[in-house]
């Protein structure tokens, strides 16, 4: 189905909630289709194509408000979910705060940001391309022993949204993706990796064997790790790491865990956060970047911002609900935040180990040990031991330790190596220091 015809479902759905007597209503329908292969010691171990379709409706009575969803675009089936929805918010206490984001918010303007690149890709040419990644990492070295694969993925969605405010707008983005893992040994110890590149367009993933050769890179480099005796010393977070550590100031400055009470940066806005070099924006129109979008998951125009200003948290992450119950405005992040960016700094990963001289350079992180209310952190790690600015040797089974709060304050310097596979960019970061729990 192409988007005209996603907006006739949507305006079927808005006019089925009107003359349900809903005071309000929003709906929104996707289509995503796509293929996926897995090639695993040179045989294919999973093909599958996929083709998903949805329609999710809120409806708003006053301030009560019910769901429902649907795969089904007949129209008897559309007018089933508007009744399911209409009879589960009779059932629902009232929220003051409940409502579409203001009228005034929506967009208004649909830039081309060069989103939608489909890749005609044969199942026969997915498989020869993951034969020809897995082949080049497992061709790399002799100790890499055993691979778990080299998957293609490529999918291509369209998503409609539409609200009683007359808003209605949509598009079609892709996604592109390749990745491997192998398993390296040597004298008796086993090491695994991976590595991975994706791209809304297929011309620019990185080559099956650079892939692969990255992939055997990362891998053989791990053995023979060590452990390390406790010690506080300076931490980098590699840059796909950096991008998940970035991801928890985000998530502490969202509305929900502000209104809650529930973040270490409740009333931080206008306060220090990060040191004075740091610079964060929001540039949800960049082109062609995974992260943008016109406009956020309640139709409010989304707009380039700055986030922090020379350290300074210059406000929140918001949908029009959490804004509400913080007495704020919407920013225009219903659904998440668009190509979050932190500036980069001059130097690359290999210059951020030679200024930290010595310390930790963390590859893999394991569990899930952050508390954000507090801000406590603590994780299982693994990298290399890094002594007058090179690497000595690769060390496991270790936890690196501290809090979010003065993780942060500590930040050093970020490199300019920036990890884009996601809507969080940034490179590679140095803290000045953490806790490192070994033996």
């Amino acid at each position: 189905m192409d988007e005209a015809q996603l907006e006739s479902v949507v305006g079927m759905a808005l006019e089925e909630a009107k003359r349900a007597g809903a005071t309000g209503a929003e709906a929104v329908v996707s289509v995503d289709s796509g293929l996926a292969v897995t090639v695993r010691l040179g045989e294919v171990e999973t093909l599958e194509y996929h083709r998903d379709k949805g329609l999710g409706l809120t409806l708003y009575f006053g301030q009560r408000k019910g769901n429902a969803s649907t795969a089904d675009f007949r129209p008897e089936a559309v007018r089933e979910a508007v009744a399911a929805a209409a009879a589960i918010a009779r059932y629902t206490a009232e929220d003051p705060y409940a409502g579409l984001a203001d009228a005034a918010r929506m967009a208004s303007d649909f830039p081309d940001l060069d989103l939608d690149h489909p890749w005609a890709l044969e199942p026969e040419a997915a498989v020869e391309l993951a034969k020809r990644c897995e082949d080049a990492a497992r061709g790399a070295d002799a100790r890499i022993k055993n691979s778990e694969g080299a998957s293609v993925n490529t999918s291509r969605g369209t998503m409609v949204y539409g609200n009683s405010h007359g808003f209605i707008g949509g598009y079609t983005g892709t996604r592109h993706s390749l990745s491997c893992s192998v398993v390296a040994e040597q004298d008796g110890g086993m090491q695994r990796d991976y590595w991975y590149t994706a791209s809304r367009n297929p011309s620019l993933l990185e080559g099956a064997e650079d892939v692969g050769r990255e992939t055997a890179r990362r891998t053989v480099r791990r053995l023979g790790a060590r452990k390390l005796s406790t010690r506080q010393v300076p931490v980098i977070f590699e840059s796909d790491l950096a991008r998940g550590l970035i991801g928890h100031f985000v998530g502490a400055i969202r509305g929900g865990a502000l209104y809650r009470k529930a973040s270490f940066l409740v009333d931080h806005a206008g306060q220090p956060v990060f040191p004075a070099f740091m610079q964060i924006d929001e540039q949800p129109h960049l082109p062609g970047a995974l992260g943008s979008a016109p406009f956020d998951g309640e139709g409010v125009a989304t707009a380039p911002r700055d986030l922090v200003c020379d350290g300074v948290l210059q406000g929140y992450v918001l949908d029009s609900y959490s804004a509400r119950r913080l007495g704020l405005e919407t920013t225009g992040n219903a659904g998440g935040v668009h190509n979050l960016t932190v500036q980069p700094g001059a130097h690359d990963l290999a210059g951020l180990v030679r200024e930290m001289d010595t310390g930790l350079l963390v590859t893999e992180l394991i569990g899930h040990g952050i508390n954000m209310v507090t801000g406590d952190y603590s994780r299982g790690a693994a990298g290399f031991w890094v002594e007058n600015g090179e690497l000595c040797y690769p060390v496991e089974e270790i936890t690196i330790a501290g809090n979010l709060k003065e993780m942060f304050a500590g930040i050093a310097a970020v490199g300019n190596d920036v990890d884009a596979r996601g809507n969080i960019r940034t490179g590679s970061i140095l803290l000045d220091r953490m806790t490192v729990a070994g033996e």
